[in-house]
């Protein structure tokens, strides 16, 4: 009896290698889009991407989700529908275990709202696995930081924030409006960690306070009743960057009334209060962690894995685990050597960008039966944006030994890029045009700001 065509499509399917990626961020995804126009769609392997939610949103965006100046909604992507435009599976759900041995991942089950299963657990199984997990918050095992402090993984989080920051500033202009009304201690926002993104939150949020007391908050003083205060444990802003870079946003920092701390420990993190390790207690109405990142807690529930002390799983040159060579890991969840020194790569969305292309262009070598050169990472610089102030940029050129360093229009330029950048990677060149279109048409009909 002959088969079906949906009977035939799953044989032939269940034929075929399975490369299996974990993480749907900005490296994960675009590697499942790129396998799945390519591998996928010529019959060569079946790829599967996991996830645990249904859109993805692009990290490095999460402060200005944080602050209302970007809304999700218009910018997260559908994975179910990135899916079947680039000839790949999506499987919802969480990663909870894998056994190496019978290469088969274990996908947590999938449930609503109130906690009613939609899907249960289901075990996957893979030829090769890419670990794309991302990271999480790291609190360096401070004293209430995780139970007080907001970190900012996903969406969720950044929603959580800007409605928390939303509401304390509806309530002091209430207190501000009333009549007779004496002068109250304002909101205090601290923002530990001024690193990239602690420092892009900070100005955004202080741009935001002006323009909700354009639009809604009348009787808001931005500079009196809301304190933004960035704090920092090393000796400056942006430790990573150039003197120069940070000399530069510190001073632009303060000139947008943000106080900033540096050499400033936190000891301990209170509902309503910061402790430095000085003993000095600094007043918190909120307080938002950008202190630093690790890999997963999940991680070390993979027997044999291999991890850093930022709990990363340790790879080689080709991205593959030393003893397991099925098993791949990229981007920030993976501790990658950079250019073959003891130190790792850092958790940048541009090494995620160029491990999913190098890792695209592996797997079809692989099939070809050609060999795989290393990974080689080439930095294209960094960019900071401080919102409305503009941006800086800086390249590790190395000219007469110095880093070249851009602002003004061509730094937010180069900053504004970025986003678009990425959208090709997962969208190719018609659909990221389109996307532009529509948000550029959109600026004029909403606010700069979310209201509600």
């Amino acid at each position: 009896m002959a088969l079906i065509p949906g009977i035939l499509a799953k044989a032939r399917t269940a034929s075929l290698p399975r490369i299996l990626i974990v993480g749907g961020g900005a490296g994960g995804l675009q590697l499942a889009t790129r396998l799945g126009s390519t591998l996928g769609r010529r019959g060569q392997a079946h790829i599967v991407l996991v996830d645990r939610l249904p859109t993805h949103f692009w990290k490095p965006l999460l402060h200005e989700a944080a602050s209302g100046h970007r809304d999700p909604a218009s910018h997260t992507i559908e994975y179910a529908a990135q899916a079947k435009r680039y000839g790949f599976e999506f499987v919802q759900g969480e990663l909870k275990s894998v056994d190496r041995a019978r290469r088969v991942a274990t996908i947590g089950a999938v449930l609503d709202n109130d906690g009613t299963q939609i899907v249960p657990q289901r075990e996957v199984p893979y030829h090769d696995l890419v670990l794309a997990v991302g990271s999480v918050t790291n609190f360096f095992n401070v004293p209430g930081a995780a139970r007080h402090a907001l970190p900012l993984e996903h969406v969720g989080h950044a929603e959580d924030f800007r409605k928390r920051f939303l509401a304390a500033c509806a309530k002091i202009n209430h207190l501000a409006d009333a009549p007779g009304a004496p002068l109250v201690r304002p909101v205090c926002i601290n923002v530990i960690g001024a690193g990239a993104t602690g420092v892009e939150l900070a100005a955004a949020l202080r741009h935001a306070v002006g323009q909700l007391a354009a639009y809604r908050f009348r009787a808001l003083d931005p500079d009196r009743d809301v304190q933004i205060r960035l704090i920092e444990g090393t000796a400056r802003v942006l430790p990573v960057l150039d003197p120069r870079i940070s000399a530069r946003t510190r001073a632009q920092l303060e000139r947008l009334h943000i106080e900033v701390l540096t050499d400033t420990r936190v000891a301990s993190v209170e509902e309503d209060a910061i402790v430095t390790s000085t003993g000095a207690v600094l007043p918190a109405d909120m307080t938002i962690w950008a202190a630093g990142v690790a890999g997963p807690a999940m991680l070390r529930t993979i027997e044999g894995l291999a991890l850093s002390a930022s709990n990363q799983v340790i790879v080689t040159d080709t991205l593959q685990t030393p003893d397991d060579p099925h098993v791949f890991a990229f981007g920030d969840c993976a501790a990658c050597p950079a250019g073959g020194s003891s130190r790792y790569l850092p958790p940048r969305a541009q090494v995620a960008h160029q491990q999913a292309v190098y890792l695209s262009q592996a797997f079809a070598r692989r099939i070809a039966g050609k060999p795989v050169a290393g990974f080689v990472f080439r930095d294209s610089g960094t960019v900071v944006s401080l919102g409305e102030s503009g941006a800086l940029y800086q390249a590790d050129l190395r000219v007469r030994d110095r880093s070249v360093i851009v602002d003004g229009l061509a730094a937010s330029g180069l900053y504004r890029l970025l986003y678009r950048k990425h959208l090709l990677g997962v969208h190719g060149t018609r659909h990221t045009l389109l996307q532009t279109l529509g948000q550029f048409l959109q600026r004029y009909n909403r606010p700069s700001i979310k209201l509600h």
